[in-house]
């Protein structure tokens, strides 16, 4: 699935125009899902934190029983090279991929050594705050005895993606996802907060979700700016007494909730804030380096 018009694909060594073939019928990763992937996001310019998304790919790989072939500042490198590649002013979804071409001699398993690499760059707008409205699944986030949630893998978005198609064929955006003990773990596709009397709330990690990059940077970004922010256990009915909801993730950043349910949120001062604290961070990175 292409996400964008504009699209370049390094493996074995070379850059490639187009979203070329890179796995074999065969290969491991393609029929038992052994594929880890990362995201990161250039946009004005700039690449927030892609250090730290070259580095989680190789961790989620290693999660997973695969042997990474390259390290992650080989990650970084390659694609800062391949940002070079597009107009200076495209804004672009960068993925690195890992996944495993033989299995052991019970199949199952991945033969650690056999670990495959490609990076898919495409062009992809940066979301606009918008109209952006969140009901709650009924579907479930699995715990760590139950998935290999520590890593950022391919097997575990189907259910993301159900989650998001129930929640559109209701009328909604996206969904929050609960743990299988009934609390709040985040969206089908992003981590989430909630504002509530002046106080920022997330989700407290409980290894049923990726708690993300992009999650982290702004809780640091608010704190450094006077905000209190509380990593806790949530239920629905703290959403429903919410102030404020926002959202951070790799493909847009930080994005207000501007309707749960059936009740008008709006793009709140603290949601306002957490982006414009994103936008300075990418930019003064960028300045400084």
């Amino acid at each position: 699935m292409a996400l964008g018009k504009e699209i370049r694909t390094w493996i074995d060594g070379a850059w490639h125009e187009g979203n070329i073939p890179i796995m074999g019928a065969a290969d491991h990763g393609t029929w038992q899902g052994t594929l880890v992937f990362d995201g990161a996001r250039t946009f004005e310019g700039v690449s927030p934190d892609l250090d730290l998304h070259s580095a989680r790919i190789i961790n989620s790989a290693r999660s997973m029983g695969m042997e990474p072939p390259v390290g992650a500042d080989e990650v970084e490198g390659l694609i800062r090279e391949g940002i070079a590649k597009f107009s200076p002013d495209t804004a672009l979804y960068l993925r690195p991929m890992m996944w495993s071409t033989e299995g052991s001699p019970a199949i199952i398993d991945a033969r650690p050594e056999s670990t495959a690499f490609a990076i898919c760059i495409e062009s992809l707008p940066m979301t606009q705050p918008g109209n952006f409205s969140l009901t709650v699944s009924p579907y479930r986030r699995p715990r760590q005895d139950t998935a290999m949630t520590e890593a950022k893998a391919a097997c575990l978005y189907p259910n993301n993606g159900r989650i998001v198609s129930e929640a559109k064929s209701r009328g909604f955006t996206n969904a929050l996802s609960l743990d299988l003990d009934g609390n709040v773990a985040e969206t089908a596709s992003t981590n989430v907060f909630m504002v509530r009397d002046g106080v920022v709330f997330t989700p407290v990690p409980n290894g049923t979700f990726l708690a993300g990059i992009t999650r982290k940077r702004v809780i640091g970004l608010l704190r450094d700016d006077g905000v209190e922010v509380q990593e806790v256990s949530l239920t629905v009915e703290d959403f429903h007494q919410a102030e404020e909801i926002f959202l951070t993730g790799n493909a847009s950043k930080t994005l207000p909730v501007t309707r749960f349910e059936d009740r008008e949120l709006g793009f709140g001062p603290i949601a306002k804030r957490a982006r414009a604290l994103y936008w300075d961070f990418a930019h003064a990175r960028a300045e400084a380096a």
